[in-house]
């Protein structure tokens, strides 16, 4: 035995030891992890509230009226328009198509919007397709942001607009819509914002503001009066206006949609966001477009070609033959552009109501198929403890889908860092869903007040 350890030690005078070779190897293990760690520019943006709570829905099952898409079948032109194009004996519309935009498609948006506009648009170069409004959004920041540019972003706001901007390496300054009361009856048009605060916010290193009307998600509707402080803002500081405009033919009467492009001196500084999944319901799709002066989508076409290249040539062509035949009926009741936003109207209003009588202070929305409502009356018929996160209405909404089995969106994702707690007291509902799960929401709700 004793020979035994005299041979061990001498032979570890000449080889390492196994726990020094362990260090070494984690050493070296630690240094390649670093490597390929997230780059900075992505520090901070890894948490997504969708991805969260789509495995919050699929782990309890509630009743989903968070995420914004419908429930019920696309129109039926629009889909068999798909199935024709995918079948046809034109082997070439199921290859790649061009770059920029499928002929057919950039020609009938041409055609569309040189007639909302009242100018004629050059479909080659003042139009591009994207896959979905997400790139076209991707694509305005990326070409058009260098180091140091600010961008001003209204709150609340789609939750891409902050990280895209923050990843081209620009920097958002945020300013915040307001309720201008706290009690009765709200509707969008109640959100507003302080323009002092706006006004304060634009200087010599601003690149430009980003709007959204119809607006995510309060369902505000800017007005003239609106848009038209902000577009003599964008003129005196000579800025760029992203205007993000997929909701546009959802707008309930007496309200309608200003583009910000048909302002006096707008279209020469303004890209427009367009969306084939909000305009026919067909949010899968992944069609968006951008629409503005040569010059300015010559720095979108940039990005794209060498991001996404081209889309995808049989959902385009069947999109574009879609907005063939509502352009056919453009104005009249069984147009899309209208029959969608007069099928939604008494689905907003219901839902509005039952949101009412359980307690909760809805706003009711202009535009869109969002409705944001107050629930902090509810607060003590909720166990919010037992939820971990720091914000009252993640608390709020993950403790709603467990235990009483209704699904929202917590607005507080909607708001930068410092602003967050504008959105704790609120809870964001769709409803562009199939009016049996509306009145199942309502029954479910009611059953659970009926228990407090």
């Amino acid at each position: 035995m004793l020979a035994r350890v005299s041979l061990l030690k001498t032979i570890s005078r000449y080889r390492p030891s196994v726990f020094a070779l362990d260090q070494v190897n984690h050493s070296h293990t630690q240094v390649n992890m670093d490597k390929f760690s997230l780059p900075e520019r992505f520090l901070g943006t890894e948490k997504s509230v969708w991805v969260e709570y789509i495995q919050l829905a699929l782990q309890h099952k509630p009743l989903n009226l968070g995420q914004g898409f419908p429930d019920f079948h696309a129109p039926e032109n629009v889909t068999k328009a798909l199935a024709a194009a995918a079948t046809s004996d034109n082997p070439l519309l199921n290859q790649y198509t061009r770059g920029f935009g499928h002929p057919r498609l950039v020609n009938i948006l041409g055609k569309l919007y040189s007639k909302i506009l009242n100018r004629d648009l050059n479909p080659n170069t003042e139009i591009l397709v994207t896959a979905g409004a997400y790139e076209a959004l991707f694509a305005s920041i990326q070409g058009h942001t260098g180091p140091g540019d600010e961008w001003i972003v209204i709150e609340p706001f789609f939750d891409c607009y902050e990280p895209m901007i923050r990843a081209a390496g620009g920097t958002p300054r945020f300013i915040a819509l307001k309720p201008n009361k706290t009690s009765g009856n709200l509707t969008s048009g109640d959100w507003v914002l302080d323009n002092k605060e706006l006004e304060g916010l634009f200087n010599e290193k601003t690149k430009g503001i980003i709007v959204n009307t119809p607006h995510n998600p309060t369902g505000k509707v800017f007005t003239q009066q609106e848009l038209q402080m902000i577009a003599d803002l964008a003129k005196k500081w000579n800025t760029l206006v992203i205007s993000d405009e997929v909701y546009e033919w959802l707008v309930y009467k007496p309200y309608q949609h200003i583009r910000m492009a048909t302002l006096p001196g707008m279209y020469e500084r303004t890209i427009t966001i367009g969306s084939a999944g909000k305009t026919f319901s067909v949010t899968g799709w992944k069609i968006g477009w951008a629409y503005g002066p040569a010059n300015l989508l010559y720095n979108l076409q940039v990005v794209h070609q060498n991001t996404v290249y081209t889309c995808a040539t049989t959902l385009e062509e069947a999109i574009a033959i879609g907005f063939e035949q509502e352009i056919a009926r453009f104005g009249q009741p069984d147009c899309y552009f209208q029959s969608l936003a007069n099928d939604l109207l008494p689905k907003r209003d219901f839902m509005a109501s039952f949101l009412r009588e359980v307690g909760m202070n809805p706003t009711v929305p202009e535009g869109g198929y969002f409705m944001i409502a107050n629930w902090s009356a509810l607060a003590d018929k909720v166990q919010l403890s037992e939820e971990k996160d720091p914000y009252k209405d993640y608390k709020f909404t993950k403790w709603m889908t467990k235990n009483v089995g209704i699904q929202g969106i917590p607005p507080s994702a909607f708001y930068s860092s410092e602003h967050k707690h504008l959105g704790e007291e609120n809870v964001r509902y769709c409803f562009i869903k199939r009016d049996e799960n509306l009145q199942e929401a309502a029954e479910i709700l009611r059953k659970w007040k009926a228990r407090q």
